[in-house]
């Protein structure tokens, strides 16, 4: 008789149950459709983007979803890529940005049982699309995320990029690069449409505290393009509003936002200061200090623009919320 463990089960009844559940876990994972949702409106990178991630169809995508507010002005690119299921988006009255709502109508409309979000501009790297969703397919994790590398210098390629986390799991994440099961997103009831930007830092809020953690996959790599300096610092601006928004909406995070990413906080409270100037003109020179830090960034004097750009724009949400 075989010998049996405390719980009296036999050490073959065990390895029996054992490959049972393996079996199980593969089926399941086998049986997961996965789309890839792509929000679009005037982007002509896109087209690069669906070449890019053509290959993957058939293979670990079932479907690539656009969802586009261009208004037929990039007809030319839904002609040449008719494999994809195109969603032409209406803009509501009085509505300027819809990002939110075309993440929703998105995943709505799309059939997988995964939902992954990349940005018109992204190019995957090698292995990105498997590393992205191997934790959710084979490991049972609910929601996954990875690193945006910038294709040449912006902003965003310095050395404190976010983009460089060494943690198993992270405490948001943006939808540059994120894979999450559809009962996360219905646990949380989708994107918050009120946002005009940050509703993905928002939504990777809401799914922690739902209990979901946010798995960062370091080598599961997409690069973007970010544009010109101009659009880069008109994104800021947004950024800035989005995340007085935030903080608006999720106060008990202002503490822990802080420690994070103090930067427009600290950049809205200079740009509220000015006026002091007046009595104390050394005060502008508080400016040196992050011109120094940021002394080894590619684009040091972009990223002070981009800064104090993403401190007026918290700054016009605080004082103009909505507008």
């Amino acid at each position: 008789m075989s010998p049996r463990s405390r719980e009296g089960i036999s050490s073959d009844e065990r390895q029996g149950q054992v490959d049972e559940e393996v079996d199980s876990r593969e089926v399941s994972a086998a049986a997961l459709r996965t789309s890839l949702v792509i929000v679009n409106k005037d982007e002509r990178l896109l087209s690069d983007t669906l070449d890019a991630v053509e290959p993957f169809v058939g293979r670990a995508l079932f479907e690539v979803v656009v969802v586009d507010a261009s208004e037929g002005r990039l007809d030319d690119i839904r002609l040449a890529h008719e494999w994809v299921k195109w969603i032409d988006y209406k803009q509501p009255p009085g509505v300027r940005i819809t990002i939110a709502h075309q993440r929703n109508l998105g995943v709505r409309l799309a059939e997988g049982d995964v939902i992954v979000f990349t940005d018109s501009g992204c190019l995957p790297e090698n292995g990105w699309l498997e590393r992205l969703l191997a934790p959710i397919l084979e490991e049972g994790e609910f929601v996954s995320c990875g690193p945006a590398r910038s294709i040449g210098k912006s902003v965003y390629s310095g050395v404190h990029w976010w983009g460089n986390a060494n943690e198993d799991y992270v405490p948001m994440a943006t939808t540059i690069n994120l894979a999450f099961r559809r009962e996360a997103f219905d646990a949380v009831g989708g994107f918050d449409e009120a946002f005009g930007s940050a509703e993905d830092i928002d939504f990777t809020w809401r799914l922690t505290d739902h209990g979901y953690r946010l798995r960062w996959v370091q080598d599961a790599v997409v690069r973007h393009d970010w544009g010109t300096p101009q659009r880069q610092l008109r994104r800021a601006f947004f950024y800035g509003k989005g995340g007085c928004r935030l903080l608006r909406k999720h106060p008990e995070r202002i503490r822990e936002t802080a420690k994070q990413n103090s930067v427009p906080m600290v950049y809205a409270l200079f740009l509220l200061g000015l006026p002091v100037t007046l009595k104390w003109r050394w005060y502008p020179l508080a400016l040196l200090w992050p011109i120094w830090r940021h002394r080894k960034e590619e684009l040091r004097w972009l990223v002070l623009l981009d800064h104090l750009t993403m401190g007026a724009g918290m700054l016009h949400e605080f004082l103009r919320p909505g507008t």
